[in-house]
């Protein structure tokens, strides 16, 4: 279990502040092509921050090579915003005064079919964190409507059981999503103050209960924003690394998320990550795990999106909407959960890519276990 490895780190960072890092150690990690985690430790330290065009230019260089340049392309379909925890943080928290919606099963298919119309043929499916609202019976029937329009559907939902998890990989689940939000136990108490979200470890193990179930494609990251962004984003690889080691067929990739505008008054406990740190992040990761999948979403602004794009960056979401509905134009559309800053469609993106130079990509795997079932 990755608790136990992170129960273990938290004590050893005691011997590796991030402030003894020196310009030697930065040059030794850069230098070598398998990085430990010391190695990571001072890629994401101070003394690296004169060296990021060193990184980048390394990062870019594998990216190339693991990668090609091609960038998967995705969407998000909201399927519900009803939800049973108090994140601060978050627009769906119970306490907020927001439009609630939850879409029928018709309603799902013809979201779905507005999204296939423009060519995306990966969909990641989110709720807010109500089993009562959305339970995994009303996941699996959303899963079975859309089976049919796409290549590839993934989930990013509350933790499950591992039965669960096998259910809707059964049912034809491909892909999963789930943030821990931020590793930091103190932290996550203060920001997750009431519901059942509120266990740290339940959801830290969520992941591990996914691979269980056998879904092939696993997707992490923390929150940035939340904790201290270079020991979160230090434990989000470690994380990925575990589960690496542990189940060495899954295809894995890392999200870097940072906190967007919402509903709600919540202020950050430290600075804001800037960009320059986002970059550090990235790099890092491509630098410390180089062939683990790198994913940005529409939170970011096109400028940056498209800046950050030879640095690591594997997938991207397009035409995204935060909000329950609104795909097919109906105008009733529940509250979003949070803002997004690229709200170019889906065609715009792929002209960008093209133009500098990299390979949308609509399909980059097919679920064909689940298109031979269908005939």
């Amino acid at each position: 279990m990755f608790y136990d490895h992170y129960a273990a780190w938290q004590e050893k960072l005691k011997s590796y502040p991030l402030t003894s890092f020196q310009e030697s150690d930065v040059l030794r990690a850069l230098a070598r092509d398998r990085l430990d985690p010391p190695d990571l430790l001072a890629l994401l330290s101070p003394a690296a921050e004169p060296y990021l065009e060193t990184m980048a230019q390394k990062a870019h260089r594998l990216t190339v090579q693991n990668f090609g340049k091609t960038i998967s392309l995705f969407t998000p379909l909201y399927l519900a915003n009803f939800c049973s925890n108090q994140c601060v943080y978050c627009s769906f928290n119970t306490k907020n005064t927001i439009v609630r919606r939850k879409l029928d099963l018709d309603e799902v298919e013809a979201e779905g079919q507005a999204i296939a119309a423009t060519g995306l043929q990966h969909l990641l499916l989110l709720t807010g964190e109500s089993r009562l609202q959305s339970g995994p019976e009303y996941i699996q029937a959303c899963l079975e409507r859309l089976r049919p329009h796409f290549a590839s559907l993934g989930i990013e939902v509350y933790p499950l059981e591992e039965e669960e998890y096998r259910r809707l990989y059964e049912a034809g689940l491909d892909a999963f999503t789930m943030f821990q939000e931020v590793y930091d136990e103190v932290i996550y108490a203060t920001v997750h103050p009431a519901g059942p979200k509120r266990n740290h470890r339940y959801r830290l193990e969520a992941p591990e209960r996914a691979c269980r179930a056998g879904i092939p494609s696993i997707n992490i990251g923390a929150l940035l924003g939340l904790g201290e962004w270079r020991t979160e984003a230090f434990f989000t690889a470690l994380h990925a690394e575990s589960l690496l080691q542990s189940y060495p067929g899954i295809e894995l990739a890392l999200s870097v998320p940072r906190l967007r505008p919402h509903a709600g008054h919540f202020q950050p406990f430290t600075s804001p990550v800037t960009d320059a740190n986002l970059v550090q992040v990235i790099l890092a990761y491509r630098l410390y795990l180089p062939r683990v999948g790198i994913t940005l979403s529409t939170r970011e602004s096109p400028r940056l999106r498209e800046a950050l794009l030879p640095l690591g960056i594997t997938k991207m979401s397009a035409g995204s909407l935060t909000s329950v509905g609104g795909y097919t134009g109906d105008g009733d559309s529940g509250s979003a959960q949070f803002e997004i800053a690229d709200e170019r469609p889906v065609d715009a993106i792929v002209a960008m890519l093209r133009t500098k130079g990299y390979q949308p990509a609509f399909v980059d795997w097919v679920n064909v276990r689940v298109r031979e079932a269908l005939g």
